[in-house]
């Protein structure tokens, strides 16, 4: 068994806590919870409405991902986190499970929350494997 390996990339979008990109070991991966924040200009306003953060949160995804050399089809789980879970359910749903091949659909976990940094409305984080 390796050591732990902390990532940080440029390309990702900024911190807005103390944290790594991703953590690997062993071929797994946690990447982050991604907030809806572009990735280019952290001080411009979140997107409106949920379902175009859960596309700049998808896309944050993407980035990380990128970065780390995977892509969307490693991705094995992922949770998700809504602030107004009973209204903004099924739109994210639309737009989260077009990120994905069909049949190739992640085990997922979604919780409703109180609240989230900069008052967002969507957070995910996933957990991916290294192909062997």
């Amino acid at each position: 068994m390796s050591g732990p390996i902390f990532h940080n990339f440029a390309a990702a979008p900024t911190h807005v806590a103390p944290f790594s990109h991703a953590v690997e070991c062993d071929g797994w991966v946690q990447l982050t919870g991604q907030m809806p924040t572009d990735p280019d200009d952290d001080a411009k306003p979140l997107p409106a409405g949920v379902e175009a953060q859960t596309r700049r949160v998808m896309d944050n995804l993407l980035i990380v991902l990128k970065e780390l050399g995977l892509g969307i089809e490693h991705v094995l789980s992922a949770r998700v986190f809504l602030t107004e879970f009973e209204r903004d359910y099924a739109a994210m749903n639309g737009v989260y499970k077009s990120y994905f091949p069909a049949g190739r659909l992640p085990a997922r976990t979604c919780v409703g929350v109180t609240g989230l940094a900069r008052q967002a409305l969507v957070e995910i984080d996933m957990i991916a494997r290294r192909p062997a």
